[in-house]
C-alpha cells in the first residue's frame, strides 16, 4: 500500500489533532533525541508489536526520511491512515520544531563505529609514514571490517562497541 508523504509541518497539525507518531529508528537513537510523544518501533522489529491501534492515524519517520522511504512497504499500514514525514527528524528540527534530547545518552553506535573505524584509519596512515609501513595494515584491516559489514550485515566493531560501559543499559 503506497503511503502520502507529509512536510514536518503538515505532520506537526496531524499530531496537533492526535495521530501517532512511529520512530522507526533503533532505541539507542531514539534515547539520545526524539519527537515529544514518538512511539519507538525499531525497523528490525517492526510488526512485534503494534505502535498503534487500528484506526489510528499514524506518521512514520527515521532520520533523514531515506530508511522509512526505503522500507514503507514493511511499515504496518493496513488498519490505520498512515503516511511517511519527508526529511525525518532531521527535516522536523530544520522546521524549527523542537525534540526531547537527553545528552546522557551515548550516541547511537553506527556513529561510534564511524568515529572509531576513522580514527584507527587516520592513525593507521599516520604510524605507517612516520613510524614503520607496516601501520598501513591497520588502516587495511579496518578498510576490510567495512567491506566484510557492508557486505554482511554483521559489523563485529559495533558489537564490540555494545559491550562497552558507556553503552550498556541499566539493569532493570
Amino acid at each position: 500500500m503506497a503511503m502520502n508523504t507529509l512536510t514536518p509541518l503538515e505532520a506537526k497539525k496531524l499530531i496537533d489533532q492526535g495521530a501517532v507518531v512511529v520512530d522507526i529508528r533503533e532505541p539507542d537513537e531514539f534515547a539520545r533525541e526524539h519527537i515529544k510523544g514518538a512511539r519507538n518501533a525499531p525497523l528490525t522489529s517492526i510488526g512485534q508489536s503494534p505502535a498503534h491501534k487500528p484506526g489510528d492515524i499514524v506518521i512514520y519517520h527515521c532520520k533523514s526520511g531515506m530508511r522509512t522511504a526505503a522500507n514503507a512497504d514493511k511499515l504496518p499500514a493496513q488498519t490505520c491512515e498512515a503516511h511517511i514525514m519527508t526529511g525525518g527528524i532531521e527535516g522536523w528540527k530544520a522546521a524549527g520544531l523542537g525534540v526531547e534530547t537527553d545528552k546522557s545518552k551515548p550516541i547511537e553506535i553506527m556513529r561510534q563505529v564511524q568515529i572509531a573505524a576513522g580514527s584507527l584509519v587516520v592513525t593507521g596512515v599516520a604510524l605507517g609514514a612516520v613510524v614503520h609501513p607496516g601501520f598501513y595494515a591497520l588502516s587495511a584491516f579496518v578498510g576490510a571490517g567495512l567491506v566484510f559489514a557492508g557486505a554482511t550485515g554483521y559489523c563485529g566493531m559495533a558489537n564490540l562497541l555494545a559491550l562497552m560501559p558507556w553503552n550498556r543499559r541499566a539493569a532493570i
